[in-house]
């Protein structure tokens, strides 16, 4: 069976300063770290009616990954996903989430771009129902 492509909802490089990771350092002096969000879901309903009302509010996502961000550190970075992600699925509009979480500055002994994290994650009536 093929799954069919969801419309989709992009949050992309969203930069935010928080205290995640697990050295004391990262914890004390903070970083940036880049977001991005996914959001599958059907649009079809706010294409037609052009209503935030029938769409997902694209404001409450950006503040709640600000906040998880911003907010109580954590030492994983799939934590920190996993919060934003938990958010997202709380619209009973978004079927599935998808998130990435980089880190730029990371402490190895050589040249990098980020280390980060990229998690997808599905709401449960989705689940449910492909049981």
């Amino acid at each position: 069976v093929q799954k069919l492509r969801m419309d989709r909802i992009l949050l992309n490089g969203l930069v935010f300063f928080g205290k995640h990771g697990c050295h004391e350092a990262e914890r004390e002096l903070g970083q940036k770290f880049t977001v991005d969000i996914e959001l599958e879901c059907d649009l079809t309903a706010s294409g037609l009616s052009d209503s935030l009302g029938d769409t997902v509010d694209y404001i409450a996502i950006y503040e709640a990954a600000r906040e998880v961000i911003e907010g109580e550190p954590a030492y994983l970075l799939e934590s920190v996903a996993q919060r934003i992600a938990d958010f997202a699925l709380q619209d009973p509009k978004v079927v599935s989430a998808w998130v990435r979480i980089r880190k730029p500055h990371v402490a190895v002994a050589g040249a990098i771009d980020y280390l980060g994290v990229e998690i997808t994650r599905e709401a449960t009536a989705a689940i449910d129902s492909t049981e």
